[in-house]
């Protein structure tokens, strides 16, 4: 590694020189990595790219480095071996059905993983916040083409990530959501009534207890990332490409279809989108999933999980979100310039919520998502009434 690197921070060096080994123990002779780029990471990793100065064998010009730094939390599955798995899970697909980097080297003592570089891509959240309109319409689309693309190509693929993961150690996978899903179910009504003085119909719990069902083995699951915010999907040259991988898992393609109707639920940048945006977004979706699931082309079908899916969505945020501010009302992340009030958000949530309901047969839902956002903005008078659109959307809206 180019030595002369004092102003970069000591966990991207380290991140390097381990992948400089890790690589040079794979080809047998030496391998140097230069002109670092720090790429962020969060709390519990460091990624960065590096240009290979010497290359004895036929690496990349340039590759990208993730370093996990904390060690496992012993009673929880491990994020690296997640990441790991997923990544070789797309590894071997087809290159046209790849929606990740490739995975060059994986080290499971340093916790080191070697990837594809991707370039220099914006990302998803780039697009939306930028001034070109439809540079955001198109790159939504992409999104949402590549999420079924992938859904598709990984179809009946479970045991394969499964025994992907027994290999590094872990006994058993799930989708980290599911469990939090559940107690939300359970803690919802409660949270509710003390915090904003509205009480959960009978038949609103019922409804949303049918939505449980989305979180077993239904015959419509594939890989999910978990985390498809904005910032972790990458606008490249050949489509949005996915990365970060942490929590990476199967479950009812719904789940993540929904994301076009919530939107985006509990991501920092869940802003609303411009109308008729979503039904583009579940039509370019559908297009990709339709080959593999056909029954998914009745509209009824589709809407009657996508509905379900949204419900289940909208309590879990309301479990994340809601206790957050029984202090004071703040944005959902720390930058309030590219996030939403909370109250704006789950207000938003609720009353999209009682309006598909009530077009979609739950009509006590429908009448709790109406009280809900009524008292959110009751109890909020300051925060803005509606969730504004994107910002790439607001001079056209």
């Amino acid at each position: 590694m180019d030595h002369d690197l004092g102003s970069f921070p000591r966990p991207v060096l380290a991140a390097l020189a381990a992948a400089e080994r890790l690589l040079t123990r794979r080809s047998g002779a030496g391998v140097v990595l230069a002109d670092p780029e720090d790429l962020g990471g969060s709390d519990r990793s460091v990624v960065a790219r590096a240009r290979v100065a010497r290359n004895p064998f036929s690496l990349p010009r340039t590759l990208v480095v993730k370093h996990y730094l904390a060690e496992p939390d012993p009673d929880r599955p491990d994020p690296f071996h997640y990441e790991v798995a997923s990544c070789q899970l797309f590894t071997a697909l087809p290159e046209d059905s790849r929606p990740s980097p490739v995975l060059i080297a994986h080290d499971p003592q340093s916790r080191l993983l070697v990837l594809e570089d991707l370039g220099r891509s914006s990302t998803l959240a780039d697009k939306l916040f930028g001034p070109d309109p439809a540079a955001a319409q198109r790159c939504l689309l992409s999104w949402a083409r590549a999420l079924g693309r992938m859904q598709a190509a990984t179809a009946g693929r479970e045991n394969d990530f499964g025994a992907l993961l027994r290999r590094l150690g872990e006994r058993a996978w799930r989708d980290p959501m599911a469990e939090e899903a559940r107690v939300a179910l359970a803690k919802v009504p409660g949270l509710l009534a003390q915090d904003l003085g509205v009480t959960v119909p009978p038949a609103a719990v019922l409804e949303a207890h049918e939505t449980a069902r989305l979180l077993g083995g239904t015959r419509y699951r594939a890989f999910s990332p978990s985390d498809t915010c904005p910032d972790n999907n990458l606008v490249t040259s050949r489509g949005v490409r996915f990365v970060d991988f942490e929590w990476g898992c199967f479950r009812d393609i719904a789940l993540d279809a929904a994301y076009f109707r919530v939107p985006f639920p509990g991501c920092e940048a869940s802003f609303s989108l411009p109308q008729g945006m979503a039904a583009a977004m579940l039509e370019a979706w559908r297009n990709e999933i339709a080959a593999v699931w056909p029954d998914l082309d009745d509209p009824d079908r589709l809407e009657h999980r996508l509905l379900h899916a949204q419900l289940l969505w909208v309590w879990l945020c309301t479990w994340w979100l809601l206790p957050r501010i029984r202090v004071r009302d703040m944005p959902v992340g720390p930058d309030a310039t590219r996030s939403p009030r909370i109250s704006t958000a789950l207000g938003h949530y609720w009353r999209e919520m009682a309006t598909a309901a009530a077009d979609g047969g739950l009509p006590a839902t429908a009448e709790l998502g109406e009280a809900v956002a009524a008292a959110l903005g009751e109890r909020f008078p300051d925060a803005p009434g509606t969730l504004p659109v994107y910002p790439a959307f607001r001079s056209v809206a």
